[in-house]
């Protein structure tokens, strides 16, 4: 459990507090899905910005 509380659910609890720890904005399932896929990528691009810094993950991504 506590593996799983450093893995899994910290990523959950930074989008949350993001949100404002509110409700989603958008309504019917495809909708939140999106959004929510939203707030993955932005996640897992400030954390690529952090850990490889910004030079670095634009020349990694042209090519």
């Amino acid at each position: 459990m506590t593996l799983r509380r450093k893995t899994a659910e910290h990523p959950f609890g930074t989008i949350k507090a993001w949100m404002g720890a509110t409700h989603f904005l958008m309504r019917r399932q495809h909708k939140v899905a999106t959004e929510m896929a939203m707030h993955v990528l932005a996640y897992n691009m400030k954390r690529a910005i952090a850990i490889l810094g910004c030079r670095t993950l634009l020349e990694a991504m042209q090519t």
